[in-house]
């Protein structure tokens, strides 16, 4: 039997793992919650929600992976051999593939904007033309489609390269790029004139605009941002040296997962009011008013250029964790090739990303509850399949899985002292769960 290939070093596996939780909702969403719901306080109770909820559900999935060495059915097959729990893995794969078909439409657009940067043809419009601008690419099928299907193409090729070849090998490139492209963009921020009160708004710790909706967005957030639920970094744990510390590996995504997200609040929002732009989330930010700010800056393509490659390594090194999960799976349970498992994958990835594509202008007229088909699958993946995901994964590790399993993998089976174990499983029988039925009734309007 060939044998099964891991991360070559700690530091690959680290980059890669932070790449996976990294994305969008770091860079356009984090930041502004943070604005609008007291600043620092909002700060405040996302940290506390990251080592209540964040790490011990990051830990849930790294004991399942890094025990077994396998991929979500496999594990689940031998850690409850037996019994019906891997059956959960077909919604975990299910919700990668959602994931990943209405994310790239979003990485398609980026890319756009980055062609048009390098190309010096996204400088020299007004506010409003910005707008006509982003709402032209969405309207248009066939733009959209061509640089969803390119984004696409590029995950594909690093998938097709394994673990160690593609992987890692673009994670340690692309992630310190990432932090780089964002140190130089907060210092550039921090001189630029009024940053202050860009600063005030991110860091202001203001518990009177601290909401109970707000403490529940603020779990949310750290649940969401670092990308739990569905398995994804059960899979890249199964790849883990059996040396490495998953306690210590967990704290430092938390950690450098939640810096990027600060960071790149200090590096957008001094300029949006330097500029005296309104704070927004979403693709407004993104594609409207931040293209409208470097318009206003000295040397605008070169910052346009590299904000929009900072967007583009974070998107990408996203998606190629929540496609790892459906390749694993065809590799290790259909007994097929990774080049095959890749195109199997794509076949159904390609098929969904598509119809989100030209959901805003050929399809625009389909509606789901009101929605479109991208904005039903941003939906389901969010709301359902990662909160789904969270709640087995919590439930499993704390009322299910043998301690014994807990404990080995936690201290290294005995050369490290696992002090934490206790505190980890207290948090995934009880606060996880509790946490994830919040955020399930905050999303579906309940509270």
């Amino acid at each position: 039997m060939k044998e099964r290939v891991g991360f070559a070093t700690r530091v690959g596996a680290i980059a890669a793992t932070v790449g996976s939780a990294v994305g969008l909702g770091n860079i356009w969403r984090f930041p502004y919650e943070a604005g609008q719901n007291g600043g620092g306080a909002f700060i405040l109770v996302y940290l506390i929600c990251v080592a209540l909820l964040g790490i011990p559900v990051i830990l849930s999935e790294f004991i399942i992976g890094r025990s077994t060495h396998k991929n979500m059915k496999g594990a689940l097959q031998q850690l409850s051999p037996g019994r019906k729990f891997y059956l959960f893995t077909y919604i975990c794969i299910l919700g990668s593939i959602i994931t990943i078909s209405f994310y790239s439409v979003v990485c398609g657009w980026v890319m756009e904007y980055l062609y048009l940067s390098v190309i010096g043809k996204l400088g020299g419009h007004s506010p409003s033309e910005y707008s006509d601008m982003f709402g032209g690419l969405v309207g248009s099928p066939w733009r959209s489609v061509m640089w969803t299907m390119i984004f696409l193409c590029l995950n594909f090729l690093v998938m097709r390269k394994g673990i160690r070849n593609g992987i890692e090998r673009a994670a340690n490139v692309m992630m310190p790029l990432l932090f780089l492209l964002l140190a130089i963009f907060c210092v550039n921020s921090l001189l630029l004139p009024n940053s202050e009160k860009g600063l005030k708004f991110l860091f202001n710790p203001d518990f009177s605009q601290l909401t109970g909706r707000g403490v529940v967005d603020a779990m949310g957030q750290a649940f969401m941002s670092l990308t739990l639920g569905i398995s994804g970094l059960v899979t890249y744990s199964s790849y883990f040296s059996d040396k490495t510390s998953l306690t210590n590996d967990a704290v430092t995504v938390a950690i450098l997962d939640t810096l990027v997200a600060i960071l790149a609040g200090v590096m957008i929002f001094p300029a949006v009011f330097s500029f005296g732009m309104q704070p927004e989330a979403g693709p407004k930010l993104i594609f409207e008013i931040l293209p409208s700010i470097f318009n206003q800056m000295p040397g605008s393509t070169i910052w346009a250029v590299m904000f929009f490659l900072l967007v583009f390594f974070a998107s990408l090194t996203s998606t190629i964790s929540l496609n790892e999960i459906s390749v694993t799976f065809f590799v290790e349970e259909k007994k097929i090739s990774r080049e095959k498992a890749t195109w199997l994958s794509a076949v159904a990835i390609v098929f969904l990303a598509l119809l989100s594509a030209i959901s805003f202008n050929v399809l625009s007229g389909i509606i789901f509850w009101g929605m479109n088909i991208f904005d039903l699958l941003n939906y389901m993946a969010s709301n359902v399949f990662m909160l789904l995901g969270g709640l087995f994964t919590a439930l499993y590790v704390g009322w299910f899985l043998d301690r014994r399993v807990i404990r080995e993998q936690l201290t290294n089976h005995g050369e490290l002292h696992g002090r934490e174990i206790g505190y980890v499983v207290f948090c995934l029988r009880y606060v996880a769960p509790v946490a994830v039925l919040l955020i399930f009734l905050w999303c579906v309007g309940v509270i």
